[in-house]
């Protein structure tokens, strides 16, 4: 059906072939078409060694698929015109007469050849339906790097035309129409800010499509009359040539074999090794010839340049819209977060300069108080004065204030406006990309099954052919049922390994402490909590960075194992799978030291033990908060530098080294020289999507706003990492990875749903780290019904209980009971409980029930009030801008009008041409 028939295939015989035994054979398989010999005729020819062109200088190499080829041998290569005839002949290795053959070894070298004689006859069919699909074809073989072959793909304009009819792309036709930026006080403030912000601007020389805009309308070859075709070579851009290329490749299918094979088979089964598009050009000779892709490096992957804003038009035209959209909202958000960022700052520095006013840590650090604290571990633990904590309770101050809930306030604000900010944006490229009237291609999708989904199929209908219904053959959940539960199952187990490894590293914390309290090196007696709050966090760092490369690998095998129908179902589990996994993995420690770590402890005399005789954690006397922050900062900043940037520089740099491996070092400057384009994008590193870009950002995007209320500086951490991070994947797009397939998108897909859930989480996460994790509660709670003045005066000592030190059960009590050099009878525990002189000793106390009471309401204040608002920023703020809107309008009112002249000239051209008189008459008098 899609076959073109205008195409003659051309016999494998062909004379004039241009071959050259000395370097390789390089076949050129083309139709010839008396437009394409006139066209470049007049064209002056590429170089081919800088340009991605075949041979002749003219044809454009729009893909590349390159495969495996044997070795030459010494008696000379063998050239591929044995391939192209079908020859099935096959020179063995080692025909340089062996004493006495080895049985073993010649069945193995004839199950070799066997094996490349099959995957030859493929290659040789695939390329024979692509010739019938029209497209050309430039064969080289063994040149300069052994063992490679490349076929190289061309797409003649017929074709193209073809295609970009079938696919319904939007292109410029000779209608342009000027942008009006009307006169609004909104219109207004843009043009200043535009004026303003200009030297920020890229200089890519995009920037008229702020003044005029082509009509766009989806291609056709009966209304060819609407388009400007007087430049056929630059109507479809190397970016929609390409795609056009992939989806045919993704039709042809191979039929002798088994089963039926496509592109993705052939790969998967290494009948072709790899497939990619070219890049435009060099991009670090002085000399090259200035393209797209050496203005984005010099305009947007540098790191000279991180103040200005990246080039987004020339991204999505060099890389497609689903790579621009990426990029797109990743300037977004990193220009956001500059407002969250400078108001954690502010919060940050009014804790510090509120700490020396600060009641509650003024009490603790005070001498004179004389407050003998309960030992923090068994036997080996002595009482310890309140005093000694004075530095962290200084600290906790810096975090745990009154401008703390505010904060959290804001950056729910934030996230709302971050949603909205990003919609609108989003609006207003796909109208500035001809998106508007772009629907999903997902029925498009369902015409290409994915290879295992037709592999699975196939076999099934196998299964079933003494079956009298075998027309409609489809995978059942019935058919998936093994795989949904053995996904279940892991999930689960995951999970709770991830469970098990936090325990674990509790289980350490709590060791540790006990071993640091009986060292006799004053040192460290000196920095217990310092030592086991840090060193826990690096450990919990360790193993998210190593488990999040095995959950993401996990996560991929259960998804194939899943046997999705299309690409996109295919990724949308993948990435669901994923964060489910490494979002548990990364936010798992800290929602134990947030709402689980010392609420689970008991009370002295009667404390709870977990595997015997370990001992649960408890917080220090200012809260966990502290050493929620340092697990937060320590988090933040092992991934962004480690797992992030570090793995993103150095590993596609190893790579690329083992890919060069192959070549002679003597000889890699020679040949770096004379490299083809096809041949230096073969040791470029493949494209694997970007979801890992994504998932970065968005663990990221959790840790600014989950947990923001206690850590304020985790915007301004985040805004850092981003300004470099930009720049880093910008470097590795242009300069580390093979060029990607375009691909159309008008939106960010299943990860703007993900980042809306996370926003509405991140409210109730904060709700409660205040609540429950913070003092903020307790102390306004002391403030207004306990104080006896309304101050926090006496804050410190109402939150601690009495302890009689008789009660210590057997085999508990410190072992140096005189360890301060005085005689201890009761000490004090952070606890709200009665006093073991009571008629319920150790009860909770009605002041606990009073402020478990207040964190509640708070929680549920808080959160009422915050979504409310979050929901009315969302209702107050339109989705699509009104000058959006009105230009969408005015556009399909021009493309109506653009059509109905069109009509009127061909109704007077017919006219002109017709000798009768009355059309005289009927003349319009619009066209005198």
């Amino acid at each position: 059906m899609w076959r073109n028939e205008k195409y003659e295939s051309v016999p494998l015989d062909v004379k004039g072939i241009d071959e050259d035994n000395s370097k390789g054979t390089r076949d050129s398989l083309y139709p010839k078409t008396t437009l394409l010999k006139s066209q470049q005729a007049d064209e002056k020819p590429k170089d081919p060694k800088l340009w991605p062109y075949f041979k002749d200088g003219h044809r454009r190499i729009d893909y590349v698929l390159t495969y495996h080829v044997q070795k030459p041998q010494s008696t000379g290569k063998q050239s591929s015109k044995s391939c192209l005839g079908g020859c099935l002949c096959c020179k063995k290795r080692g025909q340089t007469n062996p004493p006495v053959p080895d049985p073993e070894l010649a069945s193995q070298e004839q199950r070799l050849d066997y094996h490349d004689d099959d995957q030859r006859l493929r290659r040789e069919e695939f390329e024979e339906n692509l010739r019938e699909m029209g497209l050309e074809m430039e064969k080289e073989e063994g040149n300069k790097i052994p063992g490679v072959g490349f076929l190289k793909i061309h797409a003649p304009w017929e074709v193209l035309c073809r295609e970009a009819e079938f696919m319904k792309l939007k292109m410029p036709t000779i209608k342009k129409y000027e942008v009006s930026h009307g006169n609004s006080i909104v219109e207004k403030v843009n043009r200043f800010m535009q004026k303003f912000t200009a030297p920020l601007q890229p200089k890519v020389g995009d920037r008229q499509i702020e003044h005029e805009k082509h009509l766009s309308y989806p291609f056709s070859r009966e209304k060819q009359h609407l388009f400007d075709l007087s430049d056929r070579n630059s109507f479809f851009d190397s970016k929609t040539r390409s795609s056009i290329v992939y989806e045919i490749l993704k039709r042809t299918k191979c039929t002798r074999a088994k089963y039926i094979m496509g592109i993705i088979s052939l790969l998967g089964n290494g009948i072709y090794t790899s497939a990619y598009p070219l890049h435009d050009g060099d991009i670090d000779d002085v000399h090259a010839e200035v393209n797209d892709r050496k203005i984005l490096y010099e305009e947007w992957a540098s790191y000279s340049i991180f103040y200005k804003y990246q080039p987004i038009g020339l991204i999505r035209k060099y890389f497609g819209e689903k790579v621009g959209l990426y990029f797109a909202w990743l300037g977004v958000y990193t220009q956001m977060l500059i407002p969250a960022a400078i108001v954690g700052v502010i919060v940050f520095l009014y804790g510090c300069a509120t700490v020396d006013d600060n009641i509650p840590s003024m009490e603790i650090c005070d001498e004179r108080n004389n407050i003998t604290m309960c030992p923090m571990c068994d036997r080996a633990c002595s009482y310890w004065k309140l005093v000694t904590a004075c530095g962290t309770a200084r600290a906790s101050h810096l975090f745990d204030n009154a401008a703390t809930v505010f904060f959290a306030i804001f950056m729910a604000l934030w996230a709302a406006m971050f949603m909205e900010h990003w919609k609108r944006r989003q609006v207003r490229l796909n109208y500035l990309w001809d998106l508007t009237g772009f629907e999903d291609t997902e029925g498009k999708q369902k015409s290409h099954p994915r290879a295992e989904y037709e592999f699975h199929v196939m076999k099934k209908s196998l299964r079933k052919e003494k079956s009298p219904k075998t027309g409609n053959v489809k995978l059942t959940c019935t058919d998936r049922m093994p795989a949904y539960m053995t996904i279940i199952i892991t999930m689960i187990f995951l999970i709770c390994v991830t469970l098990a490894i936090v325990f674990g590293v509790v289980l350490y914390r709590v060791s540790i402490m006990t071993a640091l309290h009986m060292s006799s090196t004053p040192t460290f007696r000196s920095n217990i909590r310092a030592t086991v709050k840090t060193t826990g966090a690096i450990i919990n760092l360790i193993i998210i960075i190593i488990m999040d490369e095995v959950y993401g690998a996990v996560a991929r095998w259960l998804t194939i194992m899943e046997v999705p129908k299309t690409d996109k179902s295919f990724e949308e589990r993948l990435i669901f799978k994923t964060f489910v996994l490494k979002f548990a993995n990364a936010f798992t420690p800290i929602v134990y030291l947030a709402f689980f770590r010392g609420r689970l402890i008991g009370r002295p005399g009667k404390y709870i033990y977990v595997m015997g005789s370990y001992r649960m954690e408890e917080c220090a006397h200012a809260g966990c908060l502290m050493e929620l922050c340092i697990q937060l900062c320590i988090t933040m900043l092992g991934k962004q530098l480690i797992q992030n940037n570090l793995f993103e520089i150095g590993v596609p740099k190893i790579k690329k080294l083992l890919r060069q491996r192959k070549i002679d070092p003597k000889h890699q400057e020679e040949l770096n020289k004379t490299l083809h384009r096809h041949e230096k994008d073969h040791f470029l590193g493949p494209f694997v999507g970007l979801n890992p870009e994504y998932m970065e950002m968005i663990i990221q995007f959790g840790m600014v706003t989950l947990f923001v209320a206690s850590f304020p500086l985790a915007p301004l951490f985040a805004l850092l990492n981003n300004i470099i991070e930009i720049r880093l994947d910008a470097k590795k797009f242009v300069t580390e990875l093979r060029r990607p397939i375009a691909v159309r998108a008008k939106d960010i897909g299943i990860w703007y749903t993900l980042l809306r859930g996370l926003s509405k989480v991140a409210v109730i996460v904060n709700a409660f780290v205040i609540s429950f994790t913070s003092d903020f509660i307790p102390r306004l709670v002391y403030q207004y019904m306990y104080s006896p003045d309304g101050t926090l005066h006496g804050f410190v000592n109402h939150t601690l209980s009495y302890f009689n030190v008789t009660h210590f059960q057997p085999g508990t009590e410190p072992m140096e009971p005189m360890h301060l050099g005085y005689r201890v009878d009761t000490c004090r525990y952070k606890d709200y409980r009665d006093p073991p002189w009571s008629d319920t000793p150790y009860e909770f106390s009605r002041e606990f029930w009073a402020i478990l009471a207040a964190r509640f309401a708070f929680v549920i204040l808080f959160q009422n009030v915050v979504m409310l608002m979050s929901d009315f920023v969302d209702w107050l703020i339109p989705d699509i801008p009104k000058d959006i809107s009105l230009k969408i309008h005015k556009e399909r009112n021009l493309i109506i009008e653009l059509f109905m002249k069109r009509e009127q000239g061909k109704k007077y051209r017919n006219t002109m041409n017709d000798p009768s008189p009355q059309p005289l008459r009927s003349r319009p008098s619009s066209q005198a």
